[in-house]
């Protein structure tokens, strides 16, 4: 049972994950949404309005023109004051002229106004300054006089007309707040509707895979935590499956880590009462090297260099937990006389038929260290061993090789035997611990024991090849790097 405090701690832990509404992806992406659409709407809404000016500002000098041709035609002293005066309050205006080969002739007029405030022309209006004339009439229009003029239709002849703005103010502001409203409405309508494609397509999978990566911290070895991605094809649907098959991964690495660990454990257990065992052993073995019969003399100091080695890894296992595999101790050796004590070691039984062939010129030498290097050949070559012996047929060639040869500073060893090959799985997972074991109940430990000890040297393991009755593998070390400075000291000092 956890405490109160750990619960209380934990509470928090999870609530400071989660977003709140406020500041979550959702909510700006509403806010932006609106935003921008309204922006739009302001780009869409400031020439809207100009040309709102512009064709009310043309439909009162084509009617003014209209009425302006039939003044031409009639005798414009024949109509009475009253009958101009009905004209011009119909159409709004003050005055209209005409002109015509450069002339100008005054049709009907009221009042002549003290002055003209703005001169409009329908023909010449630059886009710019229509949106700017139109936002000033409708927030400090209403008292100004308009000249406007300009040619109706295909006709040569311009038409003057000297119209107030007060009219043109209150239908622009009618106008103005029509297209604001249908703008708002317009803009509330496509941000909700952006909003929700958006937030389907992209917020909620992203929300989803957020979640399943909290929920899968909090208990990453639950199988049932693992994403299920959906089967889209753009990029969120490749993001959950990368995330499914990371998690996956992860999870695989975890349950192998709590293996290693597992096994660590029991196996520093039954190695501490292994190494009591092997020193009794040791005992027995020095007591067996007194003994003056000669096949006792020949195989006793084989039996205490094996014992040695026994002792010293179950040594290295009971200190692993505290230390990693310790740097090599590297000398120059003679690599023939290695691989014998291996072939020693491996003890193949003479009825298996299997032969060991040491093909290492008795020169050769190597810079490595002893016991590592050892270890390496034994574990490659048991393993050529076993994959060997299971093979039941009397006919088949089970031969294993060691060879070696140098480039430069550059030592190789082959390994080589006659075996049925790896498995394409044990190749997927070749060095890895408890996955890269090529028959039944193996664990795998040996490659990947090998594989880190000759990098420790600086060198790499590699499989070359592996078929139906040939596998070998590669053991590459370089010679140490020769540190000059300390070798012109060493020359330096005297004998």
């Amino acid at each position: 049972m956890p405490l109160n405090g750990e619960t209380d701690q934990t509470e928090q832990s999870r609530a400071g994950q989660q977003v709140p509404l406020s500041r979550g992806l959702s909510t700006k992406l509403l806010l932006l949404t609106i935003l921008f659409v309204l922006l739009a709407e302001v780009l869409i809404f400031l020439p809207s309005i100009a040309n709102f000016r512009l064709r009310w500002l043309e439909e009162r000098l084509a009617t003014a023109a209209a009425v302006g041709i039939v003044l031409m035609e009639s005798d414009p002293e024949s109509l009475s004051r009253e009958v101009q005066d009905d004209v011009l309050i119909a159409l709004g205006a003050k005055a209209v002229a005409v002109r015509a080969e450069g002339a100008s002739q005054l049709l009907v007029v009221t009042a002549m106004p003290p002055q003209v405030d703005v001169h409009v022309d329908l023909a010449n209006t630059p886009p710019l300054m229509a949106m700017q004339e139109a936002i000033y009439t409708a927030l400090f229009g209403g008292n100004r006089v308009l000249r406007v003029f300009g040619p109706v239709g295909d006709s040569d002849t311009e038409f003057e007309l000297l119209i107030g703005d007060t009219q043109l103010r209150n239908a622009l502001l009618v106008y103005a707040r029509n297209v604001a409203l249908l703008s708002l409405v317009l803009s509330l309508s496509t941000a909700m509707l952006v909003f929700y494609a958006i937030n389907r397509i992209m917020i909620r999978p992203i929300r989803t895979m957020t979640r399943s990566m909290l929920e899968f911290a909090e208990a990453p070895d639950d199988p049932a935590r693992i994403i299920r991605p959906d089967a889209r094809e753009d990029e969120i649907g490749v993001a959950e499956r990368e995330l499914a098959a990371m998690q996956s991964q992860l999870q695989r690495t975890l349950g192998e880590q709590k293996h290693l660990a597992d096994l660590g454990l029991a196996v520093s257990k039954i190695n501490h009462d292994m190494r009591n065992m092997l020193a009794a052993a040791q005992l027995m073995s020095d007591r067996l090297a007194k003994v003056m019969d000669p096949t006792a003399q020949r195989v006793a100091p084989r039996l205490v260099r094996a014992l040695d080695r026994a002792v010293s890894y179950s040594n290295g296992v009971l200190s692993y937990g505290r230390t990693q595999e310790a740097p090599p101790a590297r000398r120059r050796l003679r690599l023939r006389q290695l691989v014998d004590e291996v072939n020693e070691l491996l003890g193949i039984d003479p009825d298996a038929g299997i032969e060991f062939v040491n093909a290492v010129e008795p020169d050769f030498e190597i810079d490595a260290d002893s016991e590592q290097l050892f270890r390496v050949l034994s574990n490659l070559s048991r393993n050529a061993i076993q994959a060997m012996s299971g093979e039941q047929e009397g006919t088949l060639v089970r031969r294993l090789s060691v060879h070696a040869d140098r480039t430069g500073t550059i030592c190789r060893i082959l390994v080589e035997d006659t075996g049925p090959g790896l498995p394409p799985k044990a190749r997927e997972h070749l060095f890895t611990a408890f996955r890269g074991s090529a028959r039944s109940g193996g664990t795998g430990l040996g490659l990947a024991i090998a594989h880190e000890l000759v990098r420790a040297h600086g060198g790499t393991l590699e499989l070359m090849e592996s078929r139906g009755g040939r596998t070998v593998f590669s053991i590459t070390i370089p010679d140490q790097p020769v540190d000059l400075d300390a070798a012109r000291d060493a020359l330096r000092r005297p004998a």
